[in-house]
């Protein structure tokens, strides 16, 4: 009888124990099951959060005031939707549904504005740092795409021209010349992009029109580089800088006086801060002054171009063929801003002030350099001309 009554009793034990068990499992799924469902709720919260704050960033950018988008963006509202209708013409721009390409023109802009790392963007938009990398290359090849749409096609001047800067140098295409803009390279490569000034930097060689508009863009030689040496590279290469036969650009002293290049008497008084209120004594110092009062268009083009970009003024964290590319749709983007807004708000700002650095042949298109006789004659000629019709002006 004791036995039956243990035996009893055990069965009763490990019935209880496996009830137990079971009502303990199925506590422990319902947990998981509520946790599982509670983080995904939470993320979902999160990421509608995340979109509605980058939803108010982008509109505060973009969709309130000229001002403002100005300021953030260096274009108005109009231009940003000329520059994203040109980019979804393009075709090629990444649209993969994730990042509209709004999002993505704003993202580039604002690195290129504000020289702004990674991960700034990355707090602002609430983006993933991979993912604003990829789409500011995206939209970097983008913008280099345009270049046939972008770039100014150079007009000579004509014969009947009336503005006094320019009416003397008839057939003259605009002018050009290198400035400096610091790179990072490998340390091996250091010397060779040293400056004079010891500055690591990559010697652009950059050509303009009348109006303050790029017509030519080569950056990434080194900065040891001198000047002719960049413009003789230029015309030589098959993609590089045209001059057809009888026009010119306007450069300084530190190009030869060759055909379709001309220069500045050297030795002679020439950039504007020189005279003051000096009178020119002779041909060569007015033509010197003339010369310089036209060619400044390129300096001042610089200017404008490192005012409105803040990451041409310093260093970036880039690779080198990057940096470059980032030269060149800067210069590309200032072209789109002068085209489609009445006013440059870069220009107001330089000038109240901004402190800024400054193997085919064809028979019809110069590609070489080398000094001539006929180019010397030419230039003392209109010299002569331009000095003896000021003294009968002035009635000396």
């Amino acid at each position: 009888m004791d036995q039956k009554r243990i035996m009893f009793y055990l069965i009763i034990r490990l019935w209880h124990l496996q009830m137990m068990n079971i009502c303990l499992m199925m506590l422990l799924r319902m947990y998981n099951l509520v946790d599982k469902h509670y983080k995904k709720y939470i993320l979902k919260n999160r990421s509608l959060v995340r979109h509605e704050t980058r939803l108010e960033y982008l509109d505060s950018l973009i969709g309130s005031s000229d001002i403002n988008c100005v300021d953030q963006l260096r274009m108005n509202k109009r231009t940003f939707g000329v520059l994203c209708e040109l980019l979804r013409a393009d075709g090629r721009v990444k649209k993969d549904g994730l990042v509209t390409l709004e999002e993505q023109v704003c993202m580039f802009l604002h690195t290129l504005s504000h020289h702004v790392k990674n991960r700034t963007i990355r707090s602002r938009f609430k983006r993933s740092g991979e993912t604003i990398s990829r789409y500011f290359n995206s939209v970097l090849h983008g913008v280099l795409r345009l270049q046939d749409n972008l770039l100014c096609v150079p007009e000579p001047v004509p014969a009947d021209c009336t503005d006094d800067r320019w009416r003397w140098f008839k057939n003259c295409l605009g002018a050009l010349d290198g400035t400096y803009i610091q790179v990072r390279v490998l340390e091996n490569d250091k010397p060779r992009y040293r400056t004079r000034k010891s500055d690591i930097a990559t010697n652009v060689l950059g050509v303009c029109s009348r109006d303050l508009k790029f017509i030519f863009v080569f950056p990434g030689w080194e900065g040891s580089a001198s000047d002719s040496r960049v413009l003789r590279d230029a015309i030589s290469n098959p993609n590089g800088l045209k001059v057809p036969r009888g026009c010119y650009y306007l450069v300084d002293a530190g190009y030869s006086n060759a055909e379709g290049f001309l220069s500045p008497y050297r030795g002679t008084r020439y950039h504007l801060k020189e005279w003051g209120q000096r009178i020119p004594s002779n041909r060569e110092e007015y033509f010197n002054m003339k010369h310089s009062c036209a060619r400044n268009v390129i300096e001042r083009c610089f200017g404008l171009l490192k005012v409105r970009w803040a990451i041409l003024r310093s260093p970036s964290f880039y690779p080198l063929k990057t940096q470059c590319r980032i030269i060149t749709a800067c210069c590309l983007l200032h072209n789109l801003i002068r085209r489609e807004m009445d006013v440059d708000p870069a220009e107001c700002q330089f000038d109240n002030g901004a402190e800024v650095d400054e193997t085919d042949r064809d028979d019809d298109i110069v590609n070489t350099i080398e000094a001539s006789h006929e180019w010397t004659e030419y230039r003392n000629i209109l010299a002569m001309q331009m000095y003896n019709e000021w003294r009968q002006r002035r009635g000396l």
